[in-house]
């Protein structure tokens, strides 16, 4: 008998009543929020702002030798814009000339922001930049600088490349360059 009447007055609920009336009581506080504050659960049509590359042009199709890559800055001369383009002789994502092999790539790893000047490697059928000093972490250029190894956990910034005739010009990046919070800086 003592247990009944502790239980009738116990503060204690069970799961089932505890999401019943913590739901009931969401719902409630979703229509008080609609109703007192019109306009705020509301989609608004707002533009994207879009913050534009430069192109820049940075080599010569007729320049590239196979696997020998050139450094150039993009989008800037700031820190942290160091860039390499290479002719890899195999197809790769976002490659572009006659054979999609030319590609280029960020020279920071995403992962501490390590140099990866001088880093790149084509051993047989792999196209890599790394490893990293910093950790080791490796890119894979053919498959738009997916991390292979290591300890990033982003793929390497890809430059967007365009031709014209012979030449080679940079014209956006994927990804988010390393140390930035965006690419262009004004």
């Amino acid at each position: 008998m003592t247990d009944k009447k502790n239980e009738e007055h116990s503060c204690q609920i069970s799961r089932r009543q505890f999401l019943k009336y913590s739901g009931a009581g969401a719902a409630a506080a979703s229509t008080v929020t609609v109703s007192l504050f019109p306009g705020t659960a509301a989609a608004q049509n707002v533009r994207a702002r879009v913050q534009p590359y430069p192109r820049i042009k940075v080599a010569q199709l007729s320049d590239l030798k196979e696997n020998q890559p050139l450094d150039f800055n993009y989008p800037d001369d700031h820190n942290g814009s160091s860039c390499m383009v290479v002719r890899t002789g195999v197809e790769c994502g976002g490659g572009v000339g006659s054979k999609r092999d030319v590609v280029a790539f960020s020279q920071l790893c995403t992962h501490q922001g390590g140099p990866l000047n001088g880093q790149y490697k084509a051993v047989s059928e792999h196209r890599v930049l790394g490893p990293c000093p910093f950790h080791l972490s490796l890119f894979d250029v053919r498959r738009h600088g997916i991390i292979v190894s290591g300890q990033a956990y982003e793929s390497l910034p890809q430059i967007l490349l365009e031709v014209e005739g012979d030449d080679v010009y940079a014209v956006g990046i994927m990804g988010l360059l390393f140390g930035r919070n965006e690419n262009v800086m004004a």
